[in-house]
Order: structure tokens, then C-alpha cells, then sequence
């Protein structure tokens, strides 16, 4: 029996029947590379792979890669849009309130969508968004100090 390989993201872009490129190869594989990477963020690992590529092609190639499913875009509230390469799982995210860190939190319970709406007015529901906000363990311990 062998291991199943892990697709390329060549592979994956042209499996999503997107066109192929140097700058959008290297565009998945930094959001995959990544944590929940803001946009300038990602320009500036696309450009430490391929060299110059402007930010309008980056957003671009982010809509790109959204719409075909190979990358989520995250907006928590008062916050600019995140994108990170964790896709399909229909998971949920954690941000601190002081300095916007993200991470990822799974679903607490059942399956997806996770939640079930107590009217879903007619929709057909395949997936729910849940951002739990507070302070990470950082500014936790830094406000807790600064009362001290």
C-alpha cells in the first residue's frame, strides 16, 4: 500500500482550472505557509519567491484562489481581510481584542455546519462562521501586569 502524495499547488491550480503561474504558485503556497496573513503580508512572501509582483495582481490572484476554494478569506470585524490556506473543514477562529492575533478553533460540537440556526428561513445551511473574541494569553498577561 503506498501513502497518497500530497498534490503540488501547480497541481491544485490546474485541478481547480485555474491558469498556472509563477506568481499565483507562489501566492498558495504563502498563504498555505502562513497564519492567517494579511494582504500586504502575503505580497511581501510572493515577492521574496518570484521577485516583483504588484498588489493588485495579488488581489487578484486572492480572488482567484477564494472563488476556486483553494484558500478562505476571514474579515473579523474592524479587522482587514486574512486569508489562510486551511480550507473544507468549516472551522471557526479566536481574535484578540488588543492585537488582532487569529488562530483557528474547531468545531465544538457535531457536524458541519456546526450550528443549527433556530430559523433558517428556508436556506439550505452548509456552513457557519463563529469568531470568538477576548485576549490572547500576551496581552492578557500585559494587561494584567499594567494592573498590578
Amino acid at each position: 500500500m503506498t501513502a497518497s502524495r500530497i498534490p503540488t499547488a501547480a497541481e491544485e491550480l490546474r485541478g481547480a482550472g485555474l491558469r498556472v503561474t509563477a506568481a499565483r504558485v507562489a501566492l498558495l503556497e504563502t498563504v498555505r505557509a502562513g497564519d492567517h496573513l494579511g494582504v500586504e503580508a502575503i505580497a511581501g512572501g510572493v515577492r521574496e519567491r518570484v521577485g516583483h509582483v504588484s498588489l493588485q495582481a495579488v488581489y487578484e490572484g486572492l480572488h482567484a484562489l477564494t472563488a476556486a476554494g483553494l484558500v478562505r478569506r476571514i474579515e473579523p470585524a474592524g479587522s482587514p481581510a486574512r486569508y489562510e490556506g486551511r480550507v473544507g473543514d468549516n472551522h471557526h477562529h479566536v481574535v484578540c481584542r488588543s492585537c488582532g492575533f487569529v488562530a483557528d478553533v474547531d468545531c465544538g460540537a457535531g457536524e458541519a455546519p456546526c450550528l443549527t440556526a433556530s430559523d433558517d428561513h428556508g436556506f439550505t445551511l452548509d456552513e457557519a462562521e463563529v469568531i470568538y473574541w477576548g485576549l490572547c494569553p500576551g496581552c492578557s498577561t500585559a494587561r494584567s501586569a499594567r494592573a498590578l
